[in-house]
């Protein structure tokens, strides 16, 4: 077992490193790249795949979680692999670049030249699996770019009196890079662009990799001691855990928020279009993204005030109040109304329960702990929340026609589905708070947990 860290005091640890205006240029333009290309994938696939593939959500939900077991597994062996290392840069850099050559070949997969490469096989059976199959593809690259060297180089970067901020700012990309593509993009979708849209992201995410190569300081990380392989798999055994139980309360808190939101987003583009049937989508979604980012940017400094641990409970109340009125809403400025709500209360969660791990995180274990938080923060939502919702959606049996062609669509019970899992964070994030040492002071905003 790997000998344990001596822990920094608060002090030590609030001095160093300064937040400098070129660390908030590199997280804003490497996070925000990265969250376009996710969202690509994490939304836009699903709508591609919906839109000329097959509408069945059961294949929606595969693609998602054969995503997420390949990008978890990426992230737990280059996130110890750049640990061992001590340096983010090239891991940055070159991951980009493949992560943005992989996205444009989304655009190169489809039914007809399924029917051409494989004449003798079922066309859309050929099409999945070379759609999912690329997809684990592009997850790897991505995780290994944006989910292991990138959140490492964050924590590296900032410290426990400011990781609210931080956190808070970098919770609204996703929503950001979904209104940029909205904006920019999605005509290209309505048109059936496919291939100039994929390809669009792509290019940009690979040219940011280019100039993160050049310009990006090869800053040296703190380096973890011990073999590789006893790195990798050190975060996963039972004494770790045990010894270390504030870490793993905050990472299955993560777990439990992460599946609730993965019930209803990889529908939710879906339900706007075809259930509320909504002409101004984009102009409901842009609102809510707007909305919703400048409430999450405003509270990052409140969570820095009194705590990221102590303030999920409430803000993950607000994200679950927001989910059940989107249920009932219907029109295009109730939606708004609601959805800012349900996003508001869901970034100011995700924000606050990952100031909270970066916070419990050894200062050479960085990317580690961003494997760790792939299995629970990402995986494990992304294995179990859109099968909720597609068996939510199955049950439901509704559907619409699109072109003499009868097709599922999602239904508002995904909502109330996802609140129900929302409200079981309670769970977790009790035993976490009991977890904390009764003396300390702030442990959870201000201490540093040692792995043994």
């Amino acid at each position: 077992m790997l000998s344990s860290l001596p822990q920094r005091s608060p002090g030590q640890e609030r001095r160093s490193p300064a937040l400098t205006p070129r660390t908030w240029l590199w997280a804003i333009v490497l996070g925000l790249t990265g969250q376009l290309a996710w969202t690509v994938e994490n939304m836009y696939l699903n709508v591609f795949v919906h839109d000329t593939i097959t509408d069945s959500p059961t294949v929606i939900a595969a693609l998602v979680a054969c995503s997420a077991i390949a990008a978890t597994v990426a992230t737990l062996l280059a996130g110890a692999w750049s640990d061992r290392t001590g340096r983010r840069k090239e891991f940055i850099a070159a991951g980009y670049v493949l992560w943005g050559a992989t996205t444009a070949a989304f655009g190169f997969v489809g039914v007809d030249g399924a029917s051409k490469l494989a004449p003798a096989a079922d066309a859309v059976v050929v099409a999945v699996v070379a759609i999912i199959a690329l997809d684990c593809v592009m997850s790897v690259f991505g995780a290994t770019a944006n989910d292991a060297a990138f959140n490492a180089w964050v924590t590296d970067n900032t410290t426990s009196g400011n990781r609210g901020r931080v956190d808070s700012v970098l919770a609204t990309f996703p929503l950001l890079a979904m209104l940029i593509v909205f904006g920019a993009l999605d005509p290209l979708t309505q048109d059936g662009q496919w291939r100039t849209f994929f390809t669009v992201i792509g290019v940009a995410t690979a040219l940011v990799g280019v100039v993160a190569w050049v310009g990006l300081r090869s800053d040296n990380a703190p380096r973890a001691s011990g073999t590789y392989l006893a790195q990798v798999v050190h975060g996963l055994r039972p004494s770790t855990a045990r010894a270390n139980p504030r870490l793993y309360w905050a990472l299955a808190s993560w777990a439990v928020l992460g599946t609730s939101t993965q019930v209803f987003l990889p529908f939710l583009i879906i339900y706007v279009q075809r259930y509320l049937e909504i002409d101004g989508y984009a102009i409901v979604l842009a609102s809510v993204l707007l909305g919703a980012s400048a409430v999450s940017i405003a509270g990052g400094r409140l969570l820095d005030r009194i705590g990221p641990a102590r303030a999920f409970l409430p803000v993950v109340g607000l994200y679950a109040v927001g989910l059940l009125a989107m249920a009932g809403v219907r029109g295009m400025l109730p939606v708004i109304l609601a959805g800012i709500v349900m996003m508001s209360g869901f970034m100011l969660a995700a924000a606050s329960i990952s100031a909270t791990v970066r916070n419990l995180t050894p200062p050479d274990r960085a990317g580690q702990v961003q494997g760790l938080r792939m299995v629970f923060a990402i995986m494990v939502p992304m294995v179990v929340g859109p099968f909720i919702g597609a068996a939510v959606i199955v049950g439901a049996d509704a559907t619409y026609v699109d072109l003499g062609v009868v097709k599922q669509v999602p239904t508002p019970w995904i909502f109330p589905a996802a609140a129900l899992v929302a409200i079981l964070t309670v769970v977790p994030a009790r035993l976490l708070t009991r977890a904390t040492p009764p003396d300390a002071t702030d442990p959870l905003t201000h201490d540093v947990e040692a792995l043994p």
